[in-house]
């Protein structure tokens, strides 16, 4: 039940699921299901790498895309001119 889930996690790249199921111990006798885990999760860290990645590079793109905005907007002082 838990490698399932586990691959399930992984297809549908759902780290709150990656994340349940990494805190959860996994609990097998049989050699072939501590291969399948094993491989299972060394896909789990593939895939939180690609969506750290991924945050990573919106981060970055967002904030090009504030300075931008932020260069493109008039600069007004808020000070007050009482000379005019």
């Amino acid at each position: 039940m838990w490698l399932e889930r586990l691959q399930i996690a992984i297809i549908e790249r759902d780290e709150n699921a990656l994340k349940d199921l990494l805190g959860s111990p996994f609990e097998s006798n049989d050699a072939d299901e501590a291969q399948r885990a094993q491989f299972l999760l060394l896909e789990a860290v593939k895939v939180i790498q690609e969506l750290k990645n991924e945050t990573k590079m919106t981060m970055i793109q967002l904030k090009k895309n504030i300075d931008f905005l932020n260069s493109t907007q008039l600069q007004t002082h808020n000070k007050l001119d009482i000379r005019s």
